[in-house]
Formats: structure tokens, C-alpha cells, sequence
């Protein structure tokens, strides 16, 4: 599993409106402290000493209670019963960390030893603290995170406005067929940079468990769309290069560097453009993403069109019968098809007038 998968794990059972945040809330409000073992694993089990076996059902109120003692305690892996308490947690000593105070220094060892989920929560700051492995993560307050994930929601409205703004002016350049490369990668990273934010905002979603309903809405409603957008974007221009198929592509694209998505070199050599001149290159779209704004239109007529006729300028100048004579077309909808694209072109050129 994923490092970023495990955090959102961990991150959703810790959210506000589950028990273990009740009880979590409830240790910090008695400024007690605790250090929690999310886990039972035998590399676990090799580091505990003493302490009391309890092996009862998990209650918030039970892990409140248990938390005024001094030592950890140890839960099962999946939360659902408390195996120990008082226990005397003895990682090896040479694993590095940054932590100053001991519970903490332990809890991060512990994490670092085991791969455990640790949860560390500070008598005298009132800060709760998640390890798992290498990561550190620190456990907000809901406040503090619902205006984070409105100030992401606002930036997210933004960039979203830009990106619709660089498609509708790609439509226009591919009705045209006056595209460059430079149009295609800016649309590219405009779709990563939507796409990256709200990421981020699924990450606050997740930490606000029953309270993130809202911002959720919200985010559905400003990312739908935009992966299919990219990877679309993503056939029409892909320069042939064996194996490589458009998804691959994509997924590269996604786990480039931002210094990648800055500077747009790393974008176009992704799609297989070479040279200092690469972004004024002129390209012609292979209509794909067009094509797939067409009602009733599925993806694998799509492909035959595409395969048949190679390019957008060709499928727009094709007459009924070019498009009656591809595999899944029939009259009524080579009709349909000329029709679309006569009425999405109008579309664009109103919409460049507002």
C-alpha cells in the first residue's frame, strides 16, 4: 500500500464524528497525554514490556480511562478492542529522531520500527500526533481545517476558471487547425494543477469526517470532468512511440515534479515533442476529445472514426457516406455526427465573443 494511501487510512479513522476521535478529544481535554499502538503485530509485540492485558472491546471511554495511566497502550490493528495498557514500549535506540520530548521521540521510533500506526498526544500543548512508518503528521483542530479547505475550495474555483478558459480557447485553435504545442501542454498543466488541488482538498475531506459533507459537494463539482479532459487531450496528440499508450502517459504526467509542470519541457516530452522548438510546433488534433462531447457518441466508434480517418479537419470535411462506411456508424448517426460538430463549432465561436 502506498504511503499516501495509508495516511488517508489512518486519517479517516481518526476524523471527527468516529469514536476513536472521541476519545482522542477527550484525552486531550484532561491534558493526561497518551501514546496509542494502532497495531498488534508481532514486530510490535517484540517491543512491549509489562503493562496490564485487557483484551476488551474498544469504548472512547475505556481508552480515556486507560490513557491516565502512564504507559502506552495497544490496540488491535483494525481499532476494535484494546489488548493493553501501562505497557513500556522499548524501540531500538539508534533510529534517528527529531522529537524532543519522550513520548513522542518513542511514538516516532515505534512507527519507524514497525511500520505501526502511533498516536502520540502531548500533555502540555494539546497537540495530537499520527506516525505510520516514516511519516508524521500532525491532527488539526476541525476549525482549523475547514478554513484550509475553503481557502483551497476558493483557489481550486480559480484555477478551474483558467482551465475552462485554455479548453475553450483549444477548441477554438482545433476547429481551426492553427494548434501548436505550446496550447496543448498549457492545457495539460492547467488539468494537473486542477487535479493537484484537489487532491489536496480530498486529504482535508478526509480529516473532516462528518463535517467535510459540504466542501465534498463542492469539490465534486469543480473536478468533474477534468481527468477525462486531460487524458483526452492526452490521445489527440500523443506522438507514437511503441508501447506507450495514452494512460501511461498520464500517469506520468501526474507523478511529475512541480518544477516539471512549471517549465513545460518535461509536459511535451511526455507526449514525444523533441527539440528547443518543440512548443511552436504546429499540431493537428486526432479529434478524440471533440468527438467524445457528441451525445450518444461511445469510445469505441470514436476509435473507429479516428482510425479511419486519422484526423479532426478530415472527420469535419468528411461527407455522410465517409462517415456511414465506418464500423458502427450508421446513416442516422454520420448525420448526427456532422450535426454535433457544426453545433459545438458555433457554440465555440459564440463563446469567443462574451
Amino acid at each position: 500500500m502506498k504511503e499516501q494511501d495509508k495516511l488517508v487510512r489512518a486519517l479517516r479513522a481518526l476524523a471527527p464524528g468516529t469514536p476513536m476521535r472521541e476519545a482522542l478529544e477527550n484525552i486531550l481535554r484532561a491534558k493526561t497525554g497518551a501514546v496509542i499502538v494502532v497495531d498488534d503485530s508481532p514486530q510490535v509485540m517484540e517491543i512491549v514490556e509489562g503493562g496490564f492485558h485487557i483484551d476488551s472491546e474498544f469504548r472512547p471511554s475505556a481508552l480515556y480511562e486507560l490513557a491516565k495511566m502512564d504507559g502506552a497502550i495497544i490496540m488491535s490493528a483494525d481499532g476494535q478492542r484494546i489488548l493493553r495498557a501501562n505497557v513500556h514500549l522499548v524501540p531500538q535506540a539508534a533510529i534517528p529522531s527529531q522529537e524532543t520530548g519522550i513520548r513522542h521521540r518513542i511514538a516516532e521510533r515505534v512507527a519507524r520500527q514497525t511500520g505501526a500506526m502511533v498516536i502520540a498526544i502531548s500533555q502540555r500543548r494539546s497537540l495530537i500526533t499520527l506516525y505510520q512508518g516514516t511519516m508524521k503528521y500532525m491532527i488539526r483542530e476541525t476549525g482549523f481545517i475547514l478554513t484550509k479547505a475553503n481557502q483551497a475550495v476558493q483557489t481550486l474555483e480559480k484555477y478551474r476558471a483558467v482551465l475552462n478558459q485554455a479548453l475553450n480557447n483549444l477548441n477554438l485553435l482545433e476547429f481551426e487547425d492553427v494548434v501548436t504545442v505550446y496550447d496543448v501542454v498549457r492545457v495539460l498543466q492547467r488539468v494537473e494543477m486542477v487535479l493537484r488541488i484537489a487532491e489536496e482538498i480530498k486529504l482535508y475531506i478526509v480529516q473532516l469526517g462528518s463535517e467535510g459533507r459540504l466542501v465534498s459537494m463542492q469539490l465534486e463539482e469543480l473536478a468533474t470532468g477534468v481527468e477525462e479532459e486531460g487524458l483526452a487531450v492526452i490521445r489527440d496528440y500523443l506522438v507514437s512511440q511503441g508501447d506507450r499508450v495514452p494512460d501511461q502517459v498520464y500517469k506520468a504526467v501526474h507523478q511529475a515534479p512541480m518544477e516539471e509542470l512549471l517549465d513545460l519541457v518535461g509536459l511535451y516530452r511526455q507526449l514525444g515533442y523533441v527539440g528547443p522548438m518543440a512548443l511552436d510546433q504546429p499540431v493537428t488534433p486526432r479529434g478524440y476529445r471533440l468527438l467524445m462531447k457528441l451525445p450518444r457518441l461511445p469510445l469505441p466508434v470514436v476509435e473507429n472514426l479516428v482510425n479511419s480517418l486519422g484526423s479532426l479537419p478530415q472527420i469535419m470535411a468528411a461527407s455522410i457516406e465517409q462517415l456511414d462506411a465506418v464500423e458502427g456508424i450508421g446513416e442516422v448517426r454520420a448525420r448526427n455526427i456532422k450535426e454535433g460538430l457544426r453545433r459545438l463549432r458555433e457554440q465555440v465561436l459564440l463563446d469567443r465573443h462574451k
